[in-house]
């Protein structure tokens, strides 16, 4: 009766993410009420240099694109973001599996996970500069080892989660390690991992900027840094709406869509 309701819950959560007609439409309603209070905003504040209307940024938008600058370090952006996503993905899998899985390795490493999850992620960045130097290296190490410790947390409650009867059933059939993993283990992780993959995207592309701002001479962070130094508001607000708009674009377009195939097989 449990396994039927908790089945049932991960049925509602997986249609909730199912983007109908009336959600994009309340989504849509909700970016124009966003872009109507900038407006009242920028109109109450009169000054462009503190607050430019939002077609005030078209004609640099149109500049940066047509020049190829803006591509260029968007992808180079994107490239550590990809970077660090698979390995801290990767990495926090492995180690939260390992933790849920075996108590006493538990015991042993969870001080160690306490520690990093709130150590800030500007010492880290900082610490990773001043030990491996200012390379790209050290970036991607510095925004891998900020999400590790998130990924692994949540992994680690899915894999206390999971049902020891399956485990119990492979034991007895005597499934090869590869083929639980793929058929009991990774099937039940699933939830965990998308929940993991979308929060891990959404932090891993913040950091990534923090790192670029301090010590990269390409990529969207460092751009805003260079123009937060000429005080250029409307370049700093088109480099980061054109990066935020490309995340949300991954959002709604790969991540969840993932989610909803995962989940299918629930229904």
């Amino acid at each position: 009766m449990q396994g039927q309701d908790t089945a049932e819950r991960w049925q509602r959560s997986g249609s909730a993410t199912r983007r109908t007609p009336g959600g994009i439409a309340v989504t849509a309603i909700s970016l124009c009420g966003l872009v109507l209070l900038w407006i009242l905003a920028a109109t109450l504040t009169d000054d462009v240099q503190v607050l430019p209307q939002p077609w005030d940024l078209i004609a640099p938008f149109v500049q940066a694109l047509s020049s190829g600058e803006l591509l260029f370090h968007l992808g180079r952006t994107l490239g550590r973001v990809a970077w660090a996503f698979v390995l801290a993905m990767s990495l926090g899998i492995a180690l939260g599996l390992a933790m849920g899985r075996l108590p006493a390795l538990d015991r042993w490493l969870d001080p160690w996970l306490v520690i990093f999850l709130n150590l800030p992620a500007l010492v880290l960045i900082v610490l990773c500069y001043l030990w491996i130097g200012l390379t790209e290296t050290a970036a991607i190490a510095a925004v891998t080892l900020n999400k590790i410790p998130n990924v692994a947390t949540v992994i680690r409650e899915g894999a206390r989660a999971l049902d020891p009867g399956l485990d119990d059933m492979a034991g007895v059939y005597r499934r090869p390690w590869a083929t639980r993993m793929r058929h009991v283990v990774l099937p039940q992780l699933a939830p965990f991992v998308t929940a993991a993959a979308r929060s891990g995207v959404a932090v891993i592309w913040k950091i990534v900027l923090v790192v670029e701002f301090l010590g990269r001479s390409n990529g969207v962070g460092f751009q805003i840094h260079l123009y937060f130094q000429l005080f250029d508001v409307a370049m700093v607000l088109v480099y980061a709406f054109s990066f935020i708009a490309v995340m949300l674009a991954v959002e709604w377009l790969v991540l969840q869509p993932w989610e909803r195939r995962v989940r299918r097989w629930r229904g």
